[in-house]
């Protein structure tokens, strides 16, 4: 604990999720949230591909196969890695945008840990996403 030395750190590069269909769940997220389709790597996983989807904002997602693992159920508090949340400017124009294009919620709208507000949705293979305004 003694030992000041840091890395070099600059943040996130990108979250991951691995699908059951990596091309119909990366069109998902870009026709619901406007991610753009930025590189796919067949190599990576022959014949399957792996893409790296780029939001409005500059970061990134990637899209991966998933391997023959069972799906666990998972909540908010299941251990390990639990969900990604996307900040909005506005939860409200986003909740009605993507209830237009009929999006899963799995919660009502509540006070995000942190302040602001937040909603849970499911992706469309059932992955936990959040919508958060700060």
């Amino acid at each position: 604990m003694g030992n000041t030395e840091k890395i070099d750190f600059l943040g996130i590069d990108h979250p991951a999720v691995a699908a059951d269909d990596v091309e119909k769940l990366a069109d998902w997220y870009c026709d619901f949230l406007g991610y753009e389709k930025q590189h796919c790597d067949w190599n990576a996983r022959p014949p399957k591909p792996v893409w790296i989807l780029k939001a409005p904002d500059g970061t990134l997602l990637e899209i991966m196969p998933k391997d023959d693992t069972p799906r666990q159920t998972r909540t908010t508090w299941t251990p390990g890695w639990s969900h990604v949340a996307f900040r909005v400017p506005n939860l409200e124009e986003a909740v009605a945008i993507l209830d237009r294009k009929g999006i899963a919620w799995s919660s009502e709208i509540i006070d995000a840990i942190g302040g602001g507000k937040v909603r849970s949705a499911l992706d469309g293979e059932g992955n936990m996403i959040q919508f958060l305004e700060r």
